[in-house]
């Protein structure tokens, strides 16, 4: 087993750094290597989550393609250029809102620049607003309803009668508090701007232009709000239909009362809104998918099917050896699961990856549903290395250099807020699910 693991590790190590589609095509590779070599049988692979991936991304997409993603980029611009003195308490709030709404971070990278401009003008460290806003972009993954790690989470779940309310009732204010408690600590980082070295010293060299970012106008306003509120409401009943099963389209299959299944609503209901937001607003479905949304969920779409695959092949042939190894220290100290999910997702860089990786050895150990929805948050851990794209973005982005890497590569500009929100929404997780459901 401990072969096997290193050859999934190399893996992983390796298709991260290929970046791309890399992560999902060297698990291709594992999974050749645990089948040929140690003679595992393959698992099915993740078919529904990877189908009820494609139809969000379709649907965003569409979104981008028709304008909406601008639309809601300019609000965004004239909401924090209404108020700069407040850049570092808003910017996490919009970015936050922008990912719970689209399903993905990479719609940070719109506003990223914006958040940038408003804090150099108002002499405030970009850095502040820059890190936490990152940072809120990835932790409203774990509170979308639409995002591929929830809807991986809600499928592993659904066999204990958990719905999407249960999942978004502690997700959402868990991890709400942990930005807002983030914020609140990056209003003191560092020194003040004007008395920051590197900004002195940029100052003086003529490095830095007052050039202000031109964001291209709409072409469509009225197209682009029709997107955004077509994809809204499909998200909306997404909700609906998650939380309240008796919504669903009943059937009776051999005299037994069967109720659809949540993976096909969600394929339903983004497809249709895909298809509702191309015809609306005339959009070349072409254009979508030459959109960046459309890529980087594609992109994600690959990594679920390989690495996924992988590690369900590597767990169910294992399960036995793991279960009698750890099982009775995971359910004593569950939190150490959180921790074993936080460094899988620094190796994924993905939540919807690492939740398809490592969600269904907890529920083999035997981990209280609940308890897995409350470290949820735990899977938001790739910021610790920095070199996600949103990260590397937001370091650009800075023409004033307060934004960085450190000397020692983990002493950078999103470490403290990132690890402040993450540990603030897994606390407050563990205490709403006492709150909620006291036996957990």
């Amino acid at each position: 087993m401990i072969i096997q693991l290193f050859f999934i590790l190399t893996a992983i190590i390796v298709g991260a750094r290929l970046g791309g589609i890399g992560l999902g095509v060297m698990g291709g590779i594992g999974l050749g290597i645990l089948t040929f070599a140690f003679g595992l049988q393959p698992t099915a692979p993740p078919i529904d989550v990877m189908l009820m991936i494609a139809a969000v991304i379709s649907a965003a997409a569409c979104m981008q393609a028709a304008g909406g993603l601008d639309y809601l980029v300019k609000l965004a611009e004239k909401l924090l250029r209404r108020h700069p003195s407040h850049v570092t308490l808003l910017s996490p709030l919009v970015t936050y809102l922008f990912t719970f709404v689209a399903g993905t971070g990479h719609v940070a990278y719109s506003i990223l620049p914006v958040i940038a401009e408003v804090a150099t003008e108002t002499k405030i460290r970009p850095e502040r607003p820059l890190g936490i806003a990152v940072i809120a972009s990835q932790q409203a993954i774990t509170a979308s309803p639409i995002s591929a790690a929830t809807v991986a989470l809600l499928g592993m779940l659904s066999g204990f009668d958990i719905t999407m309310l249960d999942i978004l009732k502690i997700s959402i204010p868990s991890t709400i508090l942990g930005v807002a408690i983030a914020a609140l600590f990056s209003m003191k980082t560092g020194k003040e701007l004007i008395d920051d070295p590197e900004y002195q010293r940029r100052i003086k060299a003529g490095i830095i232009d007052n050039t202000t970012t031109q964001f291209k106008e709409i072409p469509n306003r009225h197209a682009a709000l029709i997107s955004v509120l077509i994809f809204v409401m499909a998200t909306f009943f997404i909700v609906l239909f998650g939380s309240f099963e008796e919504m669903r389209p009943s059937f009776q299959i051999n005299g037994t009362t069967t109720r659809l299944n949540m993976p096909f609503i969600i394929e339903i209901i983004m497809l249709s809104a895909a298809a509702l937001i191309l015809l609306a607003t005339k959009t070349n479905g072409i254009k979508a998918a030459q959109g960046s949304v459309f890529s980087a969920g594609m992109q994600a779409v690959i990594a679920i099917f390989g690495i996924a695959w992988m590690g369900d092949t590597f767990l169910q042939g294992n399960l036995a050896e793991l279960t009698s190894t750890i099982e009775e220290t995971i359910k004593q100290t569950p939190w150490l699961f959180g921790v074993a999910l936080f460094a899988m997702s620094i190796l994924l860089y993905s939540q919807a990856a690492t939740v398809r990786a490592l969600m269904p050895l907890g529920i083999a150990l035997g981990i209280a549903p609940y308890t897995l929805i409350a470290l949820f948050p735990a899977v938001n851990g790739y910021f610790f290395i920095p070199n996600y794209p949103t990260v590397i973005a937001a370091i650009n982005f800075d023409r004033t250099g307060t934004t960085r890497i450190g000397k020692y590569i983990l002493n950078h500009s999103f470490i403290m807020p990132g690890l402040i929100s993450t540990i603030i929404a897994i606390i407050s997780g563990f205490l709403l699910i006492q709150l909620y459901h006291p036996m957990g």
